[in-house]
């Protein structure tokens, strides 16, 4: 296409030059001929017509050499045989020619002027001047191939570059082009070679600075695309591992409807099944809301949530496992009302799976404490445990998904505090795991930051 539109832009211009330059070539030449007639004229009125032969005695001849002569003399170039000149008076006698032009017809009514004539096997153009003052008329005339000769001269040097430069050009710029297409090769290959999964950036050596916002922009695409697959996942293990508790619940109540044949034992049981399937929608609806919320579609559509609130919610939500695990639990609110700027759903996950997550490393008869409190410009939520604890060097890994304890009692994921860590995110929030103050156990405090506490302090409960 380039070389296409290089010929399609210069062949034109190239064509329009050698035709202007061809018109003032001859406009040149013509001029030249009209030149050397004024100057003729000018010496024969300097030395007066009549110091030439007398009409009677015959025009004087100046001697032209033979073509042949000067060809052989110029090594092949002729000059003097293509141009001439004639001078006759006004009743038609000539007193002054070159042999080549000797036999040249005299015009009936000589006019000053150009004109063309074909004359002894050659096209001659002849410029006449009339000089009516003295009385004689100048003939200046050159051969129609002395032209052609130099127009010749110039298709070559105007032409020549075009015919030669421009299939070199061609040739050039399939080079340049194939040349400068190789990173694109070198990105296909590095994009056909990378690993599903993978978070390596691409990087190519020696890019030119026009790709390098493409490649760029491909890295951040690509690490966009990752995240949202990587989203993707952990929505389907967080579904597995959140409808684990309600599923659960449920199953314990209809196992109770079924192993009673009293009938307000059974009303009661299903009753109790019925709330938990109600949570269990709740859930499913919580999980929806938390993955739009990571997704980012729901970005700062922050509402007011109380934490005193939810914390009763999910305690609710979980009576039934608390009961079943013989772990004694505690709750203890230091205000009647704790609220942030947040997301409920996302704040509800954190605190269920942090009472989860304690109560699964509590052997039968240990305890749960959860402690909510307002600190200086911050709230802070906390769950103590009496059980094992872990030991300091292996805390920051607990977060990684699918990380289970060896002191875990449940038969879990190993998502539960990547579920609180993802949502304390959600709010700008720092998670510790610190020693329980007993010494014995782990304490998880969750702050969250001034600009998101909403409220005022009231009295202890």
């Amino acid at each position: 296409m380039i070389v296409t539109l290089l010929f399609a832009v210069l062949l034109p211009l190239g064509l329009y030059s050698f035709r202007r330059t061809l018109i003032e070539t001859h406009e040149l030449l013509d001029g030249r001929l009209a030149e050397s007639a004024r100057t003729l004229d000018v010496l024969m009125q300097h030395e007066g017509i009549d110091a030439l032969r007398r009409p009677e005695q015959g025009p004087l001849i100046v001697p032209v050499i033979g073509r042949k002569a000067e060809e052989e003399l110029m090594h092949g170039r002729t000059y003097e045989s293509e141009v001439g000149y004639q001078v006759f008076d006004m009743h038609g006698h000539v007193r002054l020619t070159t042999a080549n032009l000797a036999q040249l017809p005299l015009p009936q009514t000589p006019l000053s002027g150009f004109e063309n004539y074909q004359f002894d096997g050659y096209g001659w153009r002849v410029f006449t001047f009339v000089d009516d003052a003295n009385g004689f008329v100048i003939r200046m005339g050159e051969r129609d191939d002395s032209r052609r000769g130099i127009s010749h001269a110039l298709w070559l040097d105007l032409g020549m570059p075009l015919l030669i430069g421009l299939p070199l050009l061609a040739l050039l710029i399939g080079w340049a082009v194939r040349r400068g297409l190789r990173p694109l090769e070198r990105l296909r290959q590095a994009l056909a070679s990378r690993a599903p999964g993978s978070r390596r950036r691409i990087e190519l050596e020696r890019a030119p600075q026009e790709l390098q916002p493409v490649i760029e922009a491909l890295n951040a695409q690509l690490e966009r695309l990752e995240d949202a697959l990587e989203r993707e996942r952990r929505f389907s293990a967080d579904v597995a591992h959140e409808l684990r508790t309600p599923l659960a619940s449920t199953m314990i109540h209809l196992d109770g409807a079924l192993s009673t044949s009293e009938l307000p034992a059974t009303k009661a049981s299903l009753a109790s099944a019925q709330v938990g399937l109600s949570r269990l929608a709740r859930r499913i609806e919580q999980l929806l809301a938390l993955a739009r919320l990571e997704a980012g579609a729901a970005a700062g559509q922050r509402s007011e949530v109380d934490l005193v609130v939810v914390a009763m919610n999910v305690i609710d939500e979980l009576a039934p496992l608390l009961g079943e695990s013989g772990v004694e639990f505690a709750f203890v609110g230091h205000e009647d009302t704790l609220k942030v700027q947040g997301y409920e759903a996302a704040l509800a996950a954190l605190l269920r799976n942090l009472i989860e997550n304690a109560m699964h490393h509590v052997p039968a008869g240990g305890s749960v404490q959860l402690l909510l409190k307002r600190a200086t410009e911050a709230a802070v939520i906390e769950v103590i445990d009496n059980g094992p604890g872990i030991p300091a060097e292996r805390r920051a890994s607990v977060f990684a998904r699918f990380h289970r304890e060896a002191s875990s009692s449940g038969d879990g994921y190993g998502l539960g505090l990547s579920i609180v860590q993802r949502a304390a995110q959600l709010h700008n929030a720092a998670i510790e795991l610190l020693d329980a103050p007993s010494g014995r156990g782990l304490r998880v405090s969750v702050v969250i930051p001034t600009h998101f506490v909403r409220g005022a302090s009231t009295e202890s409960v």
